[in-house]
């Protein structure tokens, strides 16, 4: 029960970060109130929190308050669902009467839960005496309704999966895996509570594994809607470290330019506070790394060439490089005049942005090692 929880207080801070990011989405809101209902239900279920409902609100508000919540969870699933059609007038339109069922659902056993005495309510789905007509119709309408609602979630989720490309196709095909599993295992309750209902005896490990079935379907389907959202993120983190990898890289090279040229360091757009914070960040401040080292390497260039050479474009290795770098330093040092015009170095790696910094950080290595 606490894996479970935690998977969907996950998913729900996920979504609540992208709901406040765009607050007029309808779907991303209707997938957001589902995964708010349905964590709103754990809490309510655990014993320590229906005691506590209980003792407020009279002996069996907190199952029904579970359900009624289980339901909502349900029905926001199937408004993302209409929401996201093409035709956003007829899912306004649809989701507006499936409202009126889910509501019609929810009065009908709220009816049938306060028309039993608080003793006979009492209980959990296992212990519950389905002989009584209320008891086995509050639990009957609410699975039927669940594996109803799960079902077409289940139905269309493959089907946006099958118009998906990865990494949403992934994410996709695990929520429908776990809308299938949960309405196969509401309609094995529904199926159960009419067992019983009967008073026939269902085994004890039917029911374990029914309820465990429940419990990693919602599980897989907390991690399809979250998968898309985190990988991109674990590739937002990959990149983040790789920059500030880099940036530590590039340090022996930006060192000797920077001393040697100190007006090439870019400063903050002003001396605010939050301009100041901006430019703290790891990827500006690798960009500007980048910048800094390829300025001061235009205004170091014409000392780089050797004495008769008269090259165009400076093509030389990195060890060469760094080399004709720590000795061009010494002579800027002493004041000695720039004796040409600056020279475009060669991009010996290539041409793309990318072969650009590794060409920087193979020269930044090569003045490490031989510091």
């Amino acid at each position: 029960m606490e894996l479970l929880l935690l998977g969907l207080l996950a998913a729900l801070v996920w979504k609540l970060y992208q709901w406040k990011r765009s607050p007029h989405d309808a779907p991303l809101r209707s997938v957001t109130l589902c995964l708010l209902c349905a964590a709103l239900s754990y809490p309510v279920a655990m014993p320590g929190g229906a005691s506590g409902v209980d003792t407020v609100a009279g002996h069996g508000a907190a199952k029904l308050i579970q359900n009624v919540l289980l339901l909502l969870a349900v029905y926001f699933l199937m408004c993302f669902y209409l929401y996201s059609a093409a035709d956003e007038d007829a899912g306004r339109r649809r989701a507006r009467k499936e409202a009126v069922v889910v509501a019609v659902v929810a009065a009908v056993i709220t009816v049938a839960a306060v028309s039993v005495p608080h003793e006979v309510f009492a209980g959990s789905f296992s212990t519950a005496d389905m002989t009584t007509p209320q008891i086995s119709f509050f639990y009957g309408a609410a699975g039927l309704y669940l594996t109803y609602a799960l079902g077409m979630a289940c139905r269309w989720t493959r089907r946006y999966a099958r118009m998906s490309r990865r990494p949403h196709s992934t994410g996709l095909w695990m929520a429908a895996v776990g809308l299938g599993a949960m309405a196969v295992a509401c309609a094995i309750r529904a199926v159960i509570v009419a067992v019983r209902a009967a008073d026939i005896e269902v085994s004890k490990p039917l029911m374990a594994a029914v309820a465990f079935l429940l419990v990693a379907s919602i599980l897989t389907f907390a991690a399809g809607i979250t998968y898309a959202g985190a990988r991109a993120r674990i590739s937002s983190l990959r990149l983040w470290l790789q920059h500030r990898r880099d940036h530590r890289r590039l340090a022996p090279l930006w060192e000797l330019l920077a001393e040697t040229y100190p007006d090439n360091v870019l400063r903050p757009a002003s001396g605010a506070a939050l301009d100041r914070w901006r430019a703290r960040g790891v990827h500006r401040r690798y960009h500007r790394r980048i910048v800094e080292c390829r300025d001061g390497l235009v205004d170091i260039s014409p000392y780089l060439l050797e004495d008769g050479d008269d090259s165009a474009v400076l093509n030389i290795d990195a060890a060469e490089l760094a080399a004709r770098l720590r000795r061009a330093s010494a002579r800027i040092e002493k004041g000695v005049a720039a004796p040409r015009r600056a020279v475009p170095l060669a991009m010996a790696r290539g041409s793309d942005r990318e072969s650009d910094v590794r060409q920087l950080i193979a020269v930044s290595d090569e003045l490490r090692a031989a510091a």
